[in-house]
């Protein structure tokens, strides 16, 4: 594919550096992708995302559908110029937020009808919608409308949202080429199909298989880490991983611990975001190289070393811990900034890490190396 290259495979593994050619620019995999839901990573300027080197942002069709709205993005010709970000977007359909935020949720064959969040509106979605949503965003990476479940769900609940999400790919997929058929190739955005079925292994292979038929530029992988356990997350994953056409991008929706990385890279996923490293930054959670600290607890009151001497990013260059927990337990809003840059750097130096292991054809003794520092017994 001319929007996918795979620059090298890991011998042991099925870690892999990748680059992926889109519109804004070149991604090299393994990437993690900060969240801008609602046009901006919480806490955090342009200038903040640039030192902190996201080499991709994601965004969520659903929120900018409601706020700012659609016509107010049409007017700036999309997020990048509304938001004034010149990086490569990735959007999420919105699929999960519908079920998971609003009201009145009804569910058809065409669609799906909700209440917003915010002010109790109907609205309706359909698979040709939300592509066209995208258009107006604007994105470089676009997903399908994708019907979700709870979790845990019946085999049956799992199986008719997947019927419902395999129609509405179909017809999102047709939607978008009508909509890209007049576009250069190299200019045109990307379509990723998401991949349903629970912790179900017959439905993961089936959502599998039907997306890997298919025309679409990758594969989202949707319905994970949101309550199963850690086994049923990784075998869920294998049994996506052994059925997708692998000459094509993965990326697992909505995972952002370090240690989940470096397991799902291994396992041969692309791309991750999460809103973790900006929400627990707001907790006065820092992730570091030896684990997790939680800034406003007594041992760092006088604490003079960075929150990381391992790490290069501006918190860790000018400010110690101490300082961080006066600024945390005195509420002060640069505790959500600073906390912030450093989690989501540290997340973006792992992936560094990957590419380099990947490179040196070491990387189970890095991906060891680092459990053996950050979980601690």
């Amino acid at each position: 594919m001319k929007h996918f290259e795979i620059i090298k495979k890991d011998a042991d593994t099925k870690a892999r550096i990748a680059k992926i050619k889109v519109k804004s620019g070149n991604i090299i995999t393994p990437v993690f992708m900060p969240v801008a839901t609602q046009a901006t990573v919480k806490a955090l300027t342009q200038r903040d995302i640039k030192e902190i080197e996201a080499q991709c942002l994601l965004s969520n069709t659903y929120h900018l559908y409601l706020r700012p709205t659609m016509e107010v993005l049409e007017k700036f010709g999309g997020l990048n110029k509304f938001m004034n970000h010149d990086g490569p977007f990735l959007t999420d359909s919105g699929g999960f937020q519908v079920y998971s935020l609003s009201k009145l949720v009804k569910i058809t064959e065409h669609g799906v009808h909700f209440k917003s969040h915010i002010d109790g509106s109907k609205h309706f979605f359909t698979p040709e919608k939300v592509i066209d949503y995208q258009k107006t965003i604007n994105s470089d990476i676009w997903t399908c409308l994708d019907v979700c479940v709870k979790n845990p769900a019946t085999y049956s609940e799992a199986k008719e949202a997947l019927r419902k999400t395999k129609i509405w790919a179909k017809k999102a997929l047709n939607h978008f080429k009508n909509i890209v058929s007049s576009m250069d190739e190299e200019k045109r955005p990307l379509l990723f199909a998401i991949i349903q079925g629970s912790i179900y292994p017959d439905l993961r292979k089936e959502a599998a298989l039907f997306a890997s038929e298919m025309d679409f530029d990758g594969f989202a992988i949707g319905g994970l880490s949101v309550g199963e356990s850690k086994n049923q997350m990784f075998d869920s994953l294998n049994y996506v991983i052994e059925n997708l056409d692998r000459n094509r991008p993965v990326y697992f929706m909505g995972l952002g611990t370090p240690e989940d990385l470096w397991q799902c890279v291994e396992m041969g996923v692309d791309m991750f975001d999460c809103v973790l490293p900006t929400r627990n930054a707001r907790n006065g959670q820092a992730l570091t190289s030896q684990g997790k600290i939680y800034i406003k607890n007594a041992q760092y009151k006088k604490d003079e070393s960075p929150l990381d001497k391992k790490c290069d990013c501006y918190c860790c260059k000018n400010y110690s811990r101490a300082y961080l927990s006066h600024l945390y337990k005195s509420n002060e809003l640069l505790s959500h900034n600073l906390l912030s840059i450093h989690n989501l750097r540290f997340l973006i130096n792992q992936t560094r890490e990957m590419k380099r292991a990947i490179e040196n054809g070491n990387f189970k003794e890095t991906k060891k190396e680092f459990f053996l520092n950050y979980i601690k017994e």
